[in-house]
């Protein structure tokens, strides 16, 4: 049986048609009728659809008859192609031989191709590489393949050459995939179980859904399972194989890739990289699991009304069930209330969860400015990693602090070279390296501050180039850096939600922006308001909300003009006794600003 498997996925840039690919490639298997087809059928959320990205990987099992006579099961896993996603895509590896590299034979190689076919090496599987796009007037077969062998050192001899809009290629492609993707291997196919669960879901219904490839043994409905990692048993209720859809079968054996279904109605009794093993006839070892995720961004979240903390509790469980990258954990807000510090791999990872949140748990949030983690050094010798303005000590206390760094890879045209270094500058950043891919591109290697990326420096780059350049970045240690808490002040008082740690030299324009979006967005109030931006006891920003003024002199219909002053003088006195016991109210739509103000300065 394990002769007749072959278990790959699909890797490529963000738009390189992974997901048209996979389904022609179901079309060509017969895997869904056509009654129900529609296009990027394994994209199943909204969310993916409306932006023509994949978020999740998807799994999808298929028959097919090769050339030589044989039916084999082909398990193929899409995943997603942006940066923030990399999790997602290393965890659908452990569950593969092969990976099907995909080229865009207009765009080339670009910086999340590299990425990938890093992850791909270092997970030992087998790298088929295809052009894809062939059709297109645009495209360049021949610059593509010189590309992928100077950049990736993959042999283009006997590459695949597709195009997925109109399936031309596909059938030859499934021939290589056959002959050139090992056989999944089994040291003990008859048992003892070992499953390794490489994603999860909830139902409401069914409860916790693990998504496992068998390793070794065989797992049928009606036995006892253990999950290695929690120690909690359970009996299977239902094992089965997506194809696309989840289709009950009465096993699952070494090599396959499918779902359980048990009794587990908590989702945190499920982990993901955890091992399946039998009750009875246990494992000794655990199967090697994945490892741990790094958050690179923080932001809060907190429900509007506060009697839906315990659901916006309940939905950020279930998400992270789905989500292995995300965390959470409770925190508190003067302004705010009760809500989480969420941890996300990036920006636009920040963006789908909060819109998952609102659209499939039906939560209603607030988030507050994304931060990174940075390691402060106390004068007692003490370390403390803060993601939390609230939680920066007293300066006094601090000898230095560190800001996290990420080495970027950015591939863009040669003739933007200049512009992509002025904003890396700008970003105070440098560039360590550039190297020429084939004559037209280079790839630029960055050392810039995790900080400075967060909002709009993608943004930036595409402007900058045109939409040509693409980036990818990982982690790269620390550096020391002239990091100050930002505090803003309505009325004087300090408004935690809207604090913040920058650079010293970013201090004063940020400061400004923040003072000039609360100006716009904070309603008037019967007295002035100031809005200041302070580090420390130093005012650096300011802008004052102007107040309702009442006429009182309008019942006055003549008399000395000391009757006017009189009431004047009286209306300004009682501004000063309400200014001192006042509350200013601050709108939901404040705090949005305040993101949106980053992103548009």
């Amino acid at each position: 049986m394990l002769e007749l498997i072959r278990n790959f996925c699909i890797i490529a840039h963000i738009d390189h048609g992974k997901s048209t690919l996979a389904d022609r490639i179901m079309q060509l298997t017969k895997s869904v009728d056509e009654r129900v087809f529609h296009d990027q059928l394994l994209d199943s959320m909204d969310l993916e659809r409306e932006r023509g990205i994949t978020i999740k990987s998807h799994p999808v099992s298929m028959s097919y008859t090769a050339s030589d006579g044989k039916t084999y099961l082909l398990n193929l896993i899409d995943t997603p192609g942006h940066v923030d996603f990399t999790y997602e895509v290393s965890r659908s590896m452990a569950a593969c031989e092969s990976a099907v590299l995909l080229v865009d034979a207009a765009q080339g190689v670009q910086a999340q191709t590299v990425a990938n076919t890093y992850l791909a090496v270092e997970s030992n599987l087998e790298i088929i590489p295809v052009l894809n796009k062939i059709d297109l007037p645009s495209a360049d077969v021949p610059s593509c393949k010189r590309q992928v062998e100077e950049a990736l050192a993959i042999p283009m001899d006997n590459c695949g050459m597709v195009s997925s809009k109109t399936g031309a290629g596909v059938p030859e492609l499934m021939e290589m995939i056959i002959s050139r993707t090992p056989p999944p291997k089994s040291d003990h196919p008859e048992g003892p179980l070992r499953a390794i669960i490489f994603d999860s879901v909830y139902d409401v219904y069914r409860g916790v859904i693990a998504y496992i490839r068998i390793v070794d043994g065989v797992i049928r409905t009606g036995d006892y399972v253990r999950f290695m990692g929690t120690g909690m048993t359970t009996q299977v209720k239902e094992v089965g194989i997506f194809s696309p859809q989840m289709k009950p079968t009465a096993s699952l054996s070494a090599g396959m890739v499918g779902y359980v279904i048990g009794t587990l109605k908590d989702p945190g009794d499920v982990r993901i990289g955890d091992t399946v093993t039998g009750r009875t006839e246990a494992a000794e070892e655990p199967l090697p699991g994945f490892r741990e995720v790094r958050p690179m961004v923080f932001c809060g979240i907190y429900p509007v009304s506060t009697d839906e903390y315990e659901k916006v509790r309940t939905s950020l469980e279930k998400l992270q069930l789905n989500d292995a990258a995300f965390t959470y954990h409770p925190e508190s807000s003067v302004a705010l209330g009760f809500g989480f510090r969420c941890g996300f791999l990036g920006l636009l990872h920040m963006e789908i969860v909060q819109e998952r949140l609102r659209r499939e748990f039906n939560c209603d949030v607030i988030s507050t400015h994304p931060a990174v983690v940075y390691r402060i050094h106390c004068r007692d010798g003490s370390e403390i990693e803060v993601d939390n303005p609230s939680r920066m000590p007293d300066p006094t206390r601090i000898e230095y602090i560190e800001e996290p760094l990420i080495k970027a890879t950015i591939i863009t045209p040669s003739e933007y070279i200049g512009d992509i270094m002025r904003i890396v500058m700008e970003h105070r950043g440098s560039v360590d390296k550039t190297d020429s891919l084939d004559g037209v591109r280079v790839i630029l290697t960055c050392i810039l501050p995790l900080n400075e990326i967060l909002i709009d420096f993608n943004d930036t780059l595409k402007s900058v180039s045109r939409g040509y350049a693409s980036m990818d970045y990982e982690y790269c240690g620390s550096r020391t850096s002239d990091i100050v808490r930002m505090d803003i002040l309505l009325n004087g008082e300090a408004v935690d939600a809207f604090s913040c740690m920058v650079h010293r030299d970013r201090a004063v324009a940020r400061g400004r922006q923040i003072c000039a979006a609360l100006k716009d967005a904070i309603p008037p109030h019967m007295f002035k308001i100031p809005v200041q931006a302070a580090i420390g006891r130093t005012i650096i920003a300011r802008e004052d909300i102007r107040p309702f003024r009442k006429d009182v002199t309008a019942k006055l219909y003549g008399g000395d003009v000391t009757r006017k002053q009189k009431l004047l003088n009286k209306q300004k006195e009682g501004k000063k006794r309400m200014k001192q016991c006042g509350t200013v109210n601050v709108p939901q739509e404040a705090f949005v600003s305040v993101l949106r103000s980053n992103t548009e300065n």
